[in-house]
């Protein structure tokens, strides 16, 4: 149940959210978030996009304080122009996940995410199923695995990703790696304890705002740690995955119907 008046600070997720299906977001949107932001309202963009997608992301949500990037293990202060949380995982951490994983599941296409300045390569097994323009530099998993990563990308050659994310719940220990997934054909494997709610934590202890008065908005399981860490609403796009929608305090309009702007427009008028 939403809480009564405003709350103090909103995090929406953007692709498949925020972001409509053809990678635009509406003028519409961008008006209504900045009516958000002149309510005095903090704005903070959820996502799972690396360090490397920065000016993309500022692109999509221009009037963001703050920018919970790659799951959330990447916190960076617009204001400031300095990250507050920089999590990396190590190489040999990783490769037990992977090992575990494989034990299971079978053999893994991987891609690895190094680097953060904007517009680095991936490293890895380019894969045809990735739908978002990418330069994947080839590399061996060995050598992928040499140094820490801030995430890694699997896929199954013939389970499909929820069923690949189920495995991974089951064996992989939560002080090991976080994994999740966020719409794509690939489990995201991050760094221990990583997710959007503790990333989310970290803006909301430097701002001073409490999670009874953050609302949030999300379509995928990597959406799960902030709806339960939220606690002013929780609200999911009508495309969202079946996981968010049984524990949404609502369900607005999909992306493509600017079903965020839509929600806050109402709520900024009631």
């Amino acid at each position: 149940m939403l809480k009564p008046g405003l709350p103090k600070l909103i995090a929406t997720d953007l692709d498949g959210t925020l972001v409509r299906s053809d990678d635009t977001v509406s003028a519409y949107t961008h008006s209504v978030l900045d009516r958000v932001r002149a309510a005095g309202i903090r704005i903070v963009a959820a996502t799972g996009r690396g360090p490397r997608l920065t000016s993309l992301t500022r692109n999509d949500i221009r009037v963001a304080d703050y920018l919970v990037l790659a799951q959330g293990g990447w916190v960076l202060d617009q204001a400031e122009s300095r990250y507050l949380r920089q999590a990396r995982l190590s190489g040999w951490a990783l490769a037990d996940v992977l090992a575990r994983l494989e034990s299971v599941a079978g053999p893994l296409s991987v891609m690895f995410e190094a680097l953060e300045h904007d517009d680095s390569p991936l490293w890895g097994d380019f894969d045809p199923t990735w739908r978002y323009p990418v330069t994947v530099e080839a590399r061996t998993r060995a050598e992928c695995l040499e140094g820490d990563v801030i995430k890694a990308f699997a896929r199954s050659l013939e389970l499909d990703v929820d069923a690949l994310l189920a495995i991974a719940r089951r064996i992989i220990p939560s002080d090991m790696a976080t994994v999740t997934q966020a719409g794509l054909d690939y489990v995201e494997i991050c760094p221990a304890h990583v997710d959007k709610g503790t990333g989310l934590a970290v803006v909301a202890e430097t701002v001073g705002v409490d999670p009874a008065d953050v609302l949030v908005f999300g379509d995928m399981p990597n959406d799960l740690p902030m709806f339960d860490w939220a606690g002013w609403g929780r609200i999911a796009v009508a495309n969202a995955h079946p996981e968010l929608l049984a524990v949404a305090d609502e369900v607005t309009l999909t992306n493509d119907e600017d079903g965020v702007a839509v929600f806050l427009d109402r709520l900024l008028s009631r």
